[in-house]
Formats: C-alpha cells, structure tokens, sequence
C-alpha cells in the first residue's frame, strides 16, 4: 500500500521503482520536518490513476494541507539565516 492508501499493482518495474522512490523522499521529507517540529498531516505520495500516466506524469510528493500556524513555522524553518536542525 502507498502513503495515500492506494494499493500497488505488484509492478516492481520503472513504474515501481518511481513509486518506490517517490515514498522514500517523502519519508525523509516527513522527518526533516519532524526535526524542526513540524508536520504535515496529509503529506503522501500521489502515485496517479493506476500508473496510466506515468511515462507523462510521474508520482508526486503531495504535500497537503496544514493549518496557519505550521505554514508560519515552515516558512521560518526555511528562511535564509534559519538555524539548521533547530526544533520549532
């Protein structure tokens, strides 16, 4: 099953593997931003319309929804000049 809750078709081919890679990003996504006390409640990986489409459009990391305050404190975490790894 992917992060948005889609079952796999079985393909470990290139479709497969871009699946695969699209959920390792988003993981490291997920705790990059733990690190800094943020979270992105709905954050998944969109693996499109039964891999139809992906020769034309590949996974995406669907970074969702979040309330003001998480947008406030991603926008500090990634200004210039903000502390790397500092929790928030």
């Amino acid at each position: 099953m992917t992060r948005d809750g889609n079952h796999g078709d079985g393909d470990h081919g290139p479709v497969g593997d871009e699946i695969e890679e699209a959920e390792a990003v988003c993981d490291g996504l997920e705790d990059a931003l733990r690190a800094h006390g943020l979270t992105l409640p709905s954050l998944c990986v969109d693996a499109g319309p039964a891999h139809a489409l992906a020769s034309v459009a590949p996974p995406l990391v669907d970074l969702g929804w979040c309330d003001v305050e998480t947008a406030r404190a991603l926008t500090a975490a990634l200004a210039p000049g903000a502390a790397s790894g500092a929790a928030r």
